[in-house]
């Protein structure tokens, strides 16, 4: 079973229902469609198989008349050619470039074309002379810019938005490829022509430019530390099977020397009905489904697959080291190679990760070394593949401790596995864990479609997913210590990622690619028929919030509830209405927390009695709000509330705890201060707000180092004597303000004053740090007026139109055209409070040598908003559609409530925006842009390496001024 991350955890083995049997069973429907249910699956699931080996998989699920679709392709990197990496993943992207009849302008005049570029690829993969590669690169170019008129870029996203879809994607893997969308369930059959069509044949239009693109993917992997250890991970684990030694994005090599020939070879091999599945988990009419997806689907002809060698490695004898060195903070990774999912020992090799880190932070290393701050995290976990598994153990050591020190305290915890020195609680608690992590997936549509495709991918039918959980059930304590015995040897392979220059980077020069032509305004005969065609109308629902919540009080405090009618998880908030802004220190009291115990339960024991009640508690503190939560099963919510304020009420100050805890942030803001991302984080903040921002405003190591524990453990208790509500999640409303009520004290003290930071104007400043990357990232920001709620349709379309998504035209300028960067965006983000200004974002990441001319196009494109109307209204009509499919359920409905208070707006506000859409022009849209948008000035982030950039053209941006970590962290 595999391991999801949740911040829940579980009960004991009492309070769970007993193991129940899962069975197939044989059904046929009126049309004579023959499927499997499987016997107590509350999920519904139909498994059908058309007569051409194509599996369907079919299940309600009535959240909102939409349906989570997956096309799952039992196929990944490890069957791309050994001469020819990440080709799997290329044909993904390349799915998306449409067929001969959609996105074609013309086939007759571009079939021929793109046949010579197949030809000239060919010649230049076979050629070894470097300038004569160069020469037929430049013939590549050519070619593809005469076939480039005849393409239009795009189409099938285009397509699939005009549907009011959302989530489309796809991804690769080892032995997956999956294709993702979110479809109105009124759009079902259009949906499914357009990946008839899409499925139906592969063409190679506009390779080129995605090439590059997937290049830049390459590069951004090569700046991912945790990619570049998973890379050398995985070579050592599998010299021999291709999960090691074939990365899914393939080699630069093999990127820059592609065969068409032999993409097209591989998609009619295994993009076969018999080899991939269809997914659809909604609001959907059985009998009626399959009967389309028959209709659209059953023509495909089953063919046989390729035969398939089978490699096993040789068992591992000894210890294999390795190390991989980044800019950012060292750790340490040890991983054994395990067994494949659904075999015994990868269950066994998961219940032992489960054993030493869990979703309860009561295991070894949760307690022995995270709580007890010996390390600055740790943690274990079992990856199972198709094909074997591996077994990890991490650790970020503390800066006084050396790689052999942080080694040795995580193979202590394996020895006590070993001895069988964990309780003998632990691992029934740890199954019932997996229950109510099922229950939780398989309540939404996303969750329980991507089990299916899981189960579909690993070659495990729904009745072995499902009894899963009941071979969890068997394994005894006995059974893990002889699993750990015989499994935990010298026989690992140990990562030792060092703080250092990286010295396996592949630079490469920008290949020269001619910008390519859009056709932004043409439409294949298809699209215009997908267009053309009415599908019935759904209507949107807005919620009457005054209706579906319903209030009380407990004593002075007001108490709101939402029925739970999925599952037995229950959820309880205490929200305080003041965060970081009123209290620096809020933030530090609840982190202090986790380390403190009472006089009756040490911190220890604490978290045993929360995962004991299958109770998780999560406090967590924003700008302006404290929200103290339980989840878990209801049943054991009066008990978890009780424990709470015990908690709470009777924390016992360590001074000793608190000061290496102290220690702990202290390190912990150097990690930051080491990796790339957050560098960028702060950057741009620094870029939006300047020097001062509750960003940069912490503690200062001598304020931190200056507070008692005492103070601490008061500011907790006084949180009960301030003002709050409480928001409950679950069943029985009645009950929970009775046993809730203890809880409640009076309410003597008021909120804090807040500490209200400035936002300066954005004035075309450049702020530059400094970073060994292979990338480099730009992001502009500007500061635009106060948020006007009449505005938020226009903000809607203006980013599904111009900034945002694959359909949008930055994406199709920056990426399809100019091929300058995999990731470009312009983004306008309304504020969520009145009175408080919008922002407005600009994204790009790519190449340092690239980043003029992708700025350069950036800017053209915002100097006048692009007049495309067909495209403005596909934008516009997607955006009516998604707000009409979509639905408020579940705890969002009271939390939605409580955000739009801020807006002074006490109704749905999704109303409001449906109808200014509905009314909304593109000359409207533009006036908006130039009265709201043009005149903003921007401010600039960007982080790379200093000797890569060109300084000419960056100060042509505006001032420039290169700030260190300190200034942009404010430690």
């Amino acid at each position: 079973m595999k391991k999801i991350l949740t911040t829940i955890t579980v009960i004991g083995a009492l309070t769970m229902s007993n193991a129940q049997k899962f069975e197939t069973k044989k059904t046929t429907d009126k049309s004579g469609y023959q499927y499997e249910t499987v016997i107590n699956d509350k999920t519904g699931v139909r498994v059908y198989t058309l007569k051409n080996g194509l599996k369907v998989f079919l299940a309600k699920n009535d959240d909102a008349p939409k349906i989570q679709t997956y096309i799952p392709v039992r196929t990944g990197s490890n069957n791309d050619p050994a001469d020819n990496t990440g080709l799997a993943h290329y044909l993904e992207h390349m799915m998306f470039k449409g067929t001969s009849n959609l996105a074609s302008a013309d086939w007759a005049k571009e079939k021929p074309l793109l046949e010579e570029i197949s030809k000239l690829y060919e010649q230049h993969k076979a050629e070894q002379d470097p300038e004569k590669k160069k020469a037929l690169y430049k013939k590549i170019d050519e070619v593809s810019q005469e076939a480039s008129k005849f393409a239009i870029a795009n189409e099938y996203d285009k397509a699939i938005s005009s549907l009011g879809a959302s989530g489309t994607n796809a991804h690769t893997w080892l032995d997956e490829t999956v294709y993702k969308n979110n479809i109105p369930n009124n759009e079902l059959e259009k949906w499914l022509k357009v990946e008839k069509e899409r499925f139906s044949e592969l063409t190679l239009r506009l390779f080129h430019t995605e090439l590059e693109a997937v290049y830049e993917e390459y590069n951004r992997a090569q700046d991912n530390d945790g990619r570049l250890v998973n890379y050398e991970l995985m070579d050592a684990l599998f010299p021999t099977h291709p999960n090691g030694q074939q990365t899914t994005i393939g080699k630069s090599e093999h990127l820059k020397n592609p065969s068409m020939l032999a993409i097209h070879k591989y998609f009619d091999e295994y993009y076969v009905p018999n080899n991939y599945a269809m997914v659809l988990v909604g609001d959907l009419d059985y009998d009626k489904t399959i009967k389309l997806v028959d209709q659209y689907f059953g023509s495909f002809e089953y063919k046989e697959l390729p035969k398939k060698q089978t490699i096993t490695e040789e068992p591992m004898t000894k210890i294999v080291e390795r190390t991989v060195k980044s800019p950012s903070t060292p750790r340490l990774q040890l991983s054994w190679r395990s067994d494949s999912y659904g075999t015994q020992n990868a269950r066994l090799a998961d219940i032992v990760g489960n054993i030493l880190t869990n979703s309860g932070d009561s295991g070894l290393i949760d307690l022995n070394i995270n709580q007890k701050q010996k390390a600055l995290r740790a943690m274990a976990y079992e990856s199972a593949f198709k094909n074997y598994g591996s077994f990890s153990l991490i650790i970020v050591p503390k800066n006084d401790q050396t790689f052999d020190e942080a080694k040795k305290l995580m193979l202590d915890q394996i020895e006590l596995v070993k001895k069988g020195e964990f309780q003998d609680w632990l691992i029934p608690a740890i199954i019932n864990d997996m229950k109510i992590q099922r229950m939780k997936t398989y309540e939404t549509a996303d969750g329980l479609a991507t089990s299916l495709y899981g189960s579909y991918i690993n070659d495990r039918t729904w009745e072995q997913e499902l009894n899963e959980i009941n071979e969890y059930e068997k394994i005894t304590k006995a059974d893990v210590v002889k699993f750990a015995n015989y499994f935990f040897k010298d026989n690992y392979v140990i990562i030792k990622k060092e703080k250092g220059v990286n010295d396996k980077l592949v630079r490469v020069e920008n290949p020269g690619i001619t910008p390519i032509k859009l056709n932004r305004d043409a439409q294949s005969p298809f699209l215009k028929g997908i267009l053309a065609e009415k599908s019935s109308e759904i209507k949107p629902e807005f919620i009457d919030y005054a209706k579906v919540i319903k209030t009380d009080k407990i004593g002075d405090k007001k108490v709101s509830f939402v029925h739970n009618k999925y599952n037995d998880i229950a959820q309880a908030h205490f929200v305080f209405p003041f965060g970081s802004d009123y209290d620096k220190e809020l933030g530090l009291a609840t982190q202090v927390l986790q380390y403190l115990g009472t006089n009756k339960l040490s911190a220890e024991d604490l978290k045993k009695e929360f995962f004991k009640l299958g109770i998780s508690n999560d406090f967590r503190t924003s700008q302006d709000q404290l929200r103290i939560s339980l989840s878990g099963l209801e049943e054991n919510m009066p008990k978890a509330i009780e424990l709470l304020k015990n908690w709470m009420q009777n924390a016992k100050p360590d001074q000793k705890v608190y000061e290496e805890n102290v220690k702990t942030i202290l390190e912990g803001r150097e990690v930051a201060k080491k990796d790339k991302a957050r560098i960028m984080a702060a950057l741009s903040n620094y870029a939006k707000y300047g020097k001062v921002s509750r960003f940069s405003d912490v503690l200062s190591k001598s304020q931190l180092e200056a507070i008692n524990s005492v103070d601490m453990t008061n500011k907790i208790q006084n949180l009960l004597k301030m003002p709050y509500e409480i928001f409950f999640y679950g069943q029985n409303f009645n009950a929970f303000k009775k046993y809730a009520k203890p809880f409640v004290e009076k309410e003597t003290l008021k909120v804090p004053a807040k500490n209200d930071y400035p936002e300066p104007a954005t004035n075309g400043n450049v702020y530059f740090t400094n970073y060994d990357m292979v990338q480099t990232e730009m992001s502009k920001v500007a500061k635009g007026p106060n948020v006007n709620l009449a505005n938020l349709g226009k903000i809607s379309v203006f980013n599904e139109y111009f900034g945002r998504g694959l359909s949008s035209i930055v994406f199709q300028e920056i990426r399809e055209s100019k091929s300058l960067a995999y990731s470009a965006y312009v983004s306008y983000a309304s504020s969520g409070e009145l009175n408080r200004p919008d922002y407005v974002t600009t994204y790009i990441g790519t190449q340092a040598n690239k980043l003029p001319q992708a700025v350069t196009a950036m800017d053209e494109l915002m100097e006048n908003l692009p007049q495309i109307p067909a495209q403005f209204e596909n934008a516009k009509n997607a955006a009516l559609k998604q707000i009409a499919s979509g639905r408020i359920n579940r705890t969002n409905i009271y939390f939605n409530q409580l955000s739009l208070k801020k807006l002074g707006v006490d109704y749905d506000l999704r109303k409001d925006i449906y109808k200014e859409i509905e009314k909304l022009s593109l000359a409207d849209l533009t006036g908006f842009y130039d009265s709201q948008m043009k005149p903003m000035k921007y401010n600039t982030a960007i982080i790379g390496k200093k000797e890569n950039l060109d300084m000419v053209a960056i100060n042509k941006m505006g001032t420039f001024q290169e700030v260190s970590l300190e200034e942009i962290f404010g430690y």
